[in-house]
């Protein structure tokens, strides 16, 4: 019996050695990130802060440092960020909602949940080069803002699907069970409760989709976005360009001055990140305050 014990507290000796050895390895990984992190916005803020003004701002792309600004490229982000939203976030609940409460769970839909996860995961480019074959030649869309739009919509739609069905599966059964003994019917139930409680989850997709359309580069690459735009885009067929796509001109040109606006142009970038995941985090906040279970 001794031996039994002896040999069970060494087992347990064992296996809290390891779980320490790796929770200090976890928060070793984790620090060397935040730091490296931290390194990089202060170098980026450093370099860039001092060519932060209001005409940088207003003023066109320029091939001289001090005259370049970023209005056509922040213009174009706004067009595309407003665009993706308009297409993604109500295509990706509406399909969330048919797969999580009215498709079947047979054969079929685990073979739709496997692709949705395996599309998460497929590289940038990939989508580009589909925009690219579709939106841009075959529909007839040219390098315009819809057709960046409709691209980028398709690399975020499988990360809000997913995020919208584990929201959706986290509203309680009771909640379906007495709407139904009220009375109403199943859509009324999932227009009336299921998709109000479900909004906090949703909404954190859609933060994290939103945040990778924002900075993604390759797709609007690939369909042909402008690295020089002149001018506002005044229509979703318009030419245009992006944040991303003009600060990687900024910086892959060899003059140094050029990385100083470069720098700025992520500043500005990180700057309309915040401010549309603040929002976001916003409403967000108000539903969770809302439906609590």
């Amino acid at each position: 019996m001794t031996g039994d014990n002896s040999g069970f507290s060494s087992g347990l000796k064992r296996r809290r050695k390891i779980e320490n050895i790796f929770r200090i390895i976890s928060l070793t990984i984790t620090w060397v990130s935040v730091i490296i992190l931290l390194v990089l916005l202060t170098h980026v803020t450093l370099q860039g802060f001092q060519r932060l003004n209001l005409g940088f701002l207003q003023n066109f792309p320029s091939r001289f440092p001090d005259k370049a600004g970023l209005k056509s490229a922040l213009y174009g982000s706004i067009w595309l960020i407003s665009l993706i939203f308009l297409i993604s976030v109500p295509l990706g609940t509406a399909s969330a909602i048919y797969l999580e409460e009215y498709g079947k769970k047979g054969i079929l839909g685990k073979f739709i949940e496997i692709n949705i996860a395996n599309l998460a995961g497929v590289p940038s480019i990939v989508y580009g080069i589909l925009g690219l074959a579709i939106f841009v030649r075959f529909m007839g869309l040219g390098r315009s803002v819809l057709a960046g739009s409709l691209t980028m919509s398709l690399l975020i739609l499988p990360v809000i699907i997913m995020a919208a069905r584990e929201a959706l599966r986290a509203v309680p059964q009771s909640v379906r069970h007495g709407a139904y003994a009220l009375g109403a019917t199943r859509w009324q139930t999932i227009i009336h409760h299921v998709l109000p409680a479900s909004t906090p989850g949703i909404l954190t997709g859609v933060i994290l989709a939103m945040s990778r359309a924002i900075g993604e580069t390759a797709p609007l690459i690939m369909i042909g976005a402008l690295t020089y735009v002149a001018f506002i885009p005044e229509g979703p067929m318009d030419s245009f360009t992006a944040l991303p796509i003009q600060i990687f001109n900024w910086a892959s040109r060899p003059q140094a001055e050029f990385q100083t606006v470069a720098a700025a142009g992520i500043i500005v970038l990180l700057g309309v990140l915040l401010l549309m995941n603040a929002a976001a985090v916003i409403i967000r906040n108000y539903f969770q305050r809302k439906y609590k279970w």
